[in-house]
């Protein structure tokens, strides 16, 4: 028997997946502790609805990840700090550079998706990774002048 998870099931599969359990096990247990419903037609038609819908979404994230890539990859990323004799006060964060590429590139990026080579203790040119997505991510120069 064909049933669609509602709910995570340790060696069965995750909630939302169609899965194949035998006939006792479907109706003994599952249906009746409502952890999964029976794949019918209209479950079916859902269970594909539901389907498209992720993958579509999954598909418009990659594309928006691609363009952000294209508009960032090998740019510099000119900011301002205060500090004297090359040296600054305190350091730049991935959380300011993040907001920076929002204020210049008009770019979201999470400030976890910023990952720096070493810490930006001094004023200079620097490496920094930003991670749009899964598997896409983009180089960029961190140029850090004095205010």
């Amino acid at each position: 028997m064909k049933v669609i998870l509602l709910q995570d099931i340790k060696a069965l599969g995750k909630k939302g997946e169609l899965a194949e359990v035998s006939e006792g096990y479907g109706r003994n247990y599952l249906l009746p502790k409502k952890l999964a419903k029976e794949a019918n037609a209209q479950a079916m038609n859902e269970y594909r609805n539901a389907e498209n819908s992720k993958n579509f979404k999954i598909a418009s994230a990659k594309a928006e990840a691609e363009k952000s890539k294209q508009a960032l990859e090998g740019k510099i990323l000119r900011m301002k700090a205060n500090g004297n004799n090359g040296r600054l006060f305190g350091s730049v964060t991935s959380k300011q550079i993040a907001e920076e590429i929002r204020k210049q590139y008009g770019i979201n990026v999470d400030k976890r998706k910023v990952v720096l080579d070493r810490d930006i203790k001094e004023f200079g040119t620097y490496k920094a990774e930003v991670k749009l997505y899964t598997g896409i991510s983009a180089m960029i120069d961190v140029q850090v002048g004095e205010a």
